[in-house]
Parts: C-alpha cells; sequence; structure tokens
C-alpha cells in the first residue's frame, strides 16, 4: 500500500514499502536540514499546530518512534533541532529524502 505524502515523514508499509526504501542510498550527508524545516514548519523547531506533525521537520508520532526518536523525547517538537536532525537522518536512511515533500524540490 503506498502512502501519499504532502510535508511530513511517513513511514511505508507493505507492498510498496520496499521500492519506496529503494533511494535509501541516494541520501546525501550535505543535506540542508534548516532549509527543509523552513518549508515545512516555517523552520519553528517546536511547531505542535495540531494537525499531527511535530517539529521543525514535521515528524509524525509513528515515524518519529520508529526512526528512533524517543530516546530523546516523546515527540519531536519536545527535542531539541540537533535530535531532530538526528532522527532525520535515520528515517532518510530508511527510506529516502522522499519522506519530506519540501526535499523534492
Amino acid at each position: 500500500m503506498a502512502v501519499a505524502l504532502t510535508c511530513a515523514p511517513v513511514l511505508l508499509f507493505g507492498a510498496g514499502a520496499a521500492q519506496a526504501s529503494a533511494p535509501r542510498a541516494a541520501v546525501k550527508a550535505g543535506v540542508d536540514w534548516d532549509a527543509i524545516a523552513e518549508c515545512e514548519s516555517s523552520g519553528n523547531w517546536k511547531a505542535n499546530t495540531g494537525n499531527g506533525h511535530y517539529g521543525g521537520l514535521q515528524f509524525t508520532r509513528s515515524s518519529w518512534a520508529a526512526a528512533g526518536g524517543l530516546k530523546y523525547a516523546p515527540r519531536a517538537d519536545l527535542a531539541t533541532k540537533r535530535e531532530q536532525i538526528a532522527t532525520a537522518r535515520r528515517l532518510a536512511a530508511m527510506q529516502g529524502m522522499g519522506a519530506w515533500s519540501c526535499a523534492r524540490h
């Protein structure tokens, strides 16, 4: 089952997950996380607007947990910028940069 993304990172499960995870090798070390956060949340690393996406990089709770963010905080908006970026790097390694629609431009 494929999952359409608007802005927030979402983990994919099911038949489409193998295809979705293929780009993981394309993740670059020089990702501009500040630019992605500016696009995703207007650069607000503490963003919690009630839409189910949290922090500067707009993690869902499930993607935050799956990428190891719970070792920092229960939700991304409660973690530091550095912790959010560390978790984003793990998520990107798992499923590629397509997790953030702002990174596709």
